[in-house]
């Protein structure tokens, strides 16, 4: 599947500010092409959290479940100064996970819900379509890893 889905998660309730891109790569898959279209976005990626190894690691069982945290101080420091509550949102973040019918999925915060949660301008919001953008171009290559 390439692009964008308009269908959510199987599993999961509609929750405000996120928004849901699905993949046609497993979960290992994808958080390498993100890996790979963060660097080549000139962003920096701070971290992958492993929330389902370290399930494991503790004796639980969790879906296949990874955190990205990325970003670049020129495009998120303007909304901190403006309102430095934002930076409870700061750097960005894209969830990689599988959902009960075994799709995976790449999910985000919205910017316009986080325009609107911290009364930021849509231009100081502007860079926070990183994330959005960033899984529609993993979502649309397919035939490869």
């Amino acid at each position: 599947m390439s692009g964008p889905s308009v269908a959510d998660p199987a599993g999961v309730r509609p929750t405000a500010g996120i928004v849901h891109t699905r993949s046609p790569h497993s979960v290992s898959e994808t958080v390498d092409l993100l890996t790979e279209a963060i660097h080549a976005a000139g962003a920096t990626l701070f971290t992958v959290i492993d929330h389902s190894g370290e399930a494991e690691r503790a004796g639980l069982s969790l879906r296949d479940t990874k955190l990205l945290i990325f970003g670049n101080p020129v495009g998120g420091t303007p909304a901190m100064v403006a309102a430095p509550l934002a930076a409870i949102d700061l750097p960005l973040k894209v969830l990689v996970w599988q959902d009960d019918g075994g799709a995976v999925w790449m999910s985000h915060l919205d910017p316009h819900w986080l325009a609107d949660r911290h009364g930021l301008t849509a231009e100081m919001t502007a860079p926070f379509a990183a994330a959005g953008a960033l899984a529609g171009r993993v979502a649309a290559r397919t035939g490869e890893k």
